[in-house]
């Protein structure tokens, strides 16, 4: 069994022990409480790193490593502020947390731990309500490639284009996968209403805008 299937099994079954209210892996629209997870038996990605070539002596560090996802997802964690998320297309300006449990994404689009923050090399991935909460998702369907989508960092700005739009089943985890170039993920429900299967936007970093 390859890397990518054993590590989709282990966390499909986390998945599944969790509930049918995650999205993704920890949010869906409804915020029905879930169940907790009854397999202890977890298994994270193996970092990968950079090879050095015969010209350079250099080694990028490994990526970063996706957590699983939350036993519980209506555990009581903190709400901890990481950034905004601003995407013009649709008007969409809003706090993102850190955290993919229920509790933290019932408040706004959540970090996946594990992933890479924006702007560091990785991919950066952004589970969010579609039609519940404040919704911040409802419009990711009209996104199209080119359009920005900006992390304001406090400190700087960390500027995306969108690249792509999939409609992916639940179970598809290599949505998560980290990338040697800096990327986003942003996971909703889909269709509206229904959380039968994903909508997930991708793109990559194109600018770093410090602020003075």
């Amino acid at each position: 069994m390859t890397r990518r299937k054993l590590v989709g099994v282990l966390l499909v079954a986390a998945l599944v022990a969790a509930g049918a209210a995650t999205a993704f892996v920890a949010v869906r629209d409804g915020g029905r409480a879930g169940a907790s997870d009854d397999n202890p038996v977890m298994a994270a990605p193996t970092t990968r790193a950079t090879s050095t070539t015969a010209r350079s002596t250099t080694t990028l560090p490994p990526l970063p490593v996706p957590e699983p996802p939350p036993a519980d997802p209506y555990e009581d964690v903190p709400i901890v502020p990481v950034g905004e998320i601003i995407i013009p297309k649709i008007g969409l300006a809003h706090t993102v947390y850190e955290g993919v449990w229920l509790t933290v994404i019932n408040v706004g689009p959540g970090h996946w731990p594990g992933t890479a923050l924006p702007g560091e090399r990785g991919n950066t991935v952004f589970p969010g309500h579609r039609t519940t909460y404040s919704r911040p998702f409802h419009d990711l369907d009209k996104l199209v490639p080119g359009d920005q989508v900006v992390f304001n960092m406090g400190d700087r700005d960390e500027v995306y284009e969108v690249r792509e739009t999939l409609i992916v089943q639940p179970t598809d985890l290599w949505v998560l996968d980290q990338t040697e170039a800096k990327t986003f993920t942003l996971i909703a429900c889909h269709p509206k209403g229904s959380a039968a299967q994903r909508i997930v936007v991708k793109g990559d970093h194109v600018a770093t805008i410090p602020k003075r």
